[in-house]
């Protein structure tokens, strides 16, 4: 029985599961189809309004082509109008112009009538004139032509007459105008050379270290310089004498280094001297550079900017030319603008101009050749070159800068005060003292020292013997006495030295 419950249970249920589902499926078949319907209900409203919406745009697009087709035909309209109002004027103006033309060609012919008269009346006065003074029209128009020429010529004499004497009336006074401004614009103190150069210690105990052992340190320092150095009851300074700048630079700068340094001795001395002679030599180099720089000079060769370094140590009759050089190439400068020249050229040319009286060798030509010589040398270029060699008038001048050159070097030298005649005549007599020594065989050095009194005389002594430099001293003295002329007496001191010379490695 129970089993039969089961069973008649579980039919049941699947009975009515299935007639469930049959429900279920009857039910979603009809939603379905009620939601067929009514997407198709609502497709078919879109589509209907749609329809409605372009139906409405196309209508008001229409109608805006045909407003703007409406605006474009009247504009045409308008412009064809004006284009047949222009045709019709034009055609106006033609028929002006041939009434014009008809006009003046109807003048033209009443000219050309007229010519022809006029030129008959022409040829019978002509002969007429011909036949009253014997002259063909040639002859009667070559004659005025000659009058017309001589009457010119007079004119134009008197009128260059006119210009010469005003130019002569007022050249010299511009040519002062410009002289005096240039000065006036380029003002410069007058440098004034010494012989003699002061070296400041702290205290006296360090002039006994500058002695050494029975002078030793002096003498050296004095042979490796080839300056004199006193040592006196002056306090606190040692005085440097010799007629060379450079000798003097050297020295005072060794004898700096020793003191600061304290080791003082004769081989310390040599190897110092040896080291401040480069530095002098670098410092000349930067000062030509600097100078250039100044000036505003560019593209010099390297030796000629030594060569201008090297002034600064020169004088010429007591002007020291590095000064002298610098000032008469602002002169130039100065005055080349005034004329309407090159003021770059004629600063180059007035820089360069004394160049020839700083050679490292002694030379017999003048120091104006001798300059010309070394720019062109040193790729300047040919009017520079003559500037420089004819300042002094040994060649002749071919450019416009020479002249300025010329009177700039004046002005820069011949100013109050700015050069010593006796300077210059004294330091060259101690250049040719010791010139006439150096030119013995066997002479390394010579110094001229003691303001000329003395002189120096250091012999190689592999080339020299102690007999020979007795002979030597005597043959120097000698042709002193015969070549040169001098205050009271040069004592000549021949120096032979023997030295060993030795590496430990």
């Amino acid at each position: 029985m129970d089993i039969i419950a089961i069973i008649v249970a579980v039919g049941c249920l699947l009975l009515g599961g299935v007639i469930g589902f049959v429900l279920f499926r009857y039910i979603v078949k009809q939603k379905y189809n009620q939601i067929i319907k009514e997407a198709k209900i609502e497709a078919e409203v879109i589509k209907e309004k749609k329809q409605l919406e372009m139906k409405e745009k196309f209508l008001n697009r229409k109608a805006e082509l045909d407003k703007e087709a409406n605006q474009r035909n009247q504009k045409m309209q308008a412009f064809e109008n004006k284009l047949k109002q222009r045709e019709l004027a034009i055609n106006q103006n033609n028929e002006d112009l041939q009434k014009k033309q008809k006009e003046v060609d109807s003048q033209k012919d009443k000219l050309n009538k007229q010519q022809e008269r006029l030129d008959s009346l022409i040829n019978e006065q002509r002969s007429k004139l011909e036949a009253i003074s014997g002259l063909t029209t040639e002859e009667a128009r070559d004659t005025l032509i000659e009058s017309l020429k001589d009457e010119a010529k007079t004119q134009a004499q008197q009128y260059i007459n006119e210009i010469v004497d005003d130019a002569k009336m007022t050249a010299n006074k511009e040519a002062k105008r410009i002289v005096i401004q240039t000065i006036q614009r380029v003002a410069t103190e007058t440098a004034v050379e010494n012989s003699v150069s002061v070296f400041h210690i702290d205290s006296d105990e360090v002039k006994g270290r500058v002695i050494g052992r029975e002078g030793r340190n002096i003498r050296a320092l004095e042979a490796a310089t080839g300056t004199e150095i006193v040592v006196d009851d002056t306090p606190e300074a040692i005085v440097i004498s010799a007629f060379d700048p450079v000798r003097r630079e050297i020295c005072r700068l060794a004898l700096h280094q020793l003191v600061a340094d304290g080791r003082i001795h004769p081989a310390r001395i040599e190897e110092v001297v040896a080291k401040v002679k480069k530095q002098v030599e670098e410092e000349i180099i930067e000062t030509g550079k600097r100078t250039t720089i100044d000036l505003g000079v560019h593209g010099l060769h390297p030796e000629l900017i030594r060569i201008v370094g090297k002034m600064k140590y020169r004088s010429s009759y007591g002007q020291n030319l590095l000064q002298h050089a610098r000032e008469t190439a602002n002169l130039c400068a100065v005055m080349a603008a005034e004329l309407g020249l090159n003021p770059k050229k004629a600063r180059r040319a007035g820089l360069l101009h004394d160049i020839g009286k700083v050679p490292d060798e002694q030379l017999e030509v003048p120091h104006a050749l001798y300059g010309a010589q070394l720019a062109e040398k040193y790729k300047e270029k040919p009017d520079i070159c003559n500037a420089i060699g004819a300042h002094h008038d040994e060649v002749e001048m071919t450019t416009l800068l020479a002249p300025i050159v010329q009177v700039c070097d004046a002005i820069s030298g011949a100013r109050p005060g700015a050069r010593r005649e006796i300077v210059e005549a004294y330091i060259k007599r101690l250049n040719d003292l010791e010139n006439l020594a150096a030119s013995y065989p066997g002479v390394t050095k010579t110094y001229a020292i003691q303001a000329g009194r003395e002189l120096r005389v250091i012999v190689g002594a592999d080339k020299i013997s102690d007999k020979e430099i007795d002979t030597l001293s005597a043959d120097i003295a000698k042709k002193i006495q015969d070549e040169m002329t001098y205050p009271g007496q040069v004592k000549i001191t021949v120096i032979r030295e023997t030295r060993a010379v030795a590496f430990a490695k």
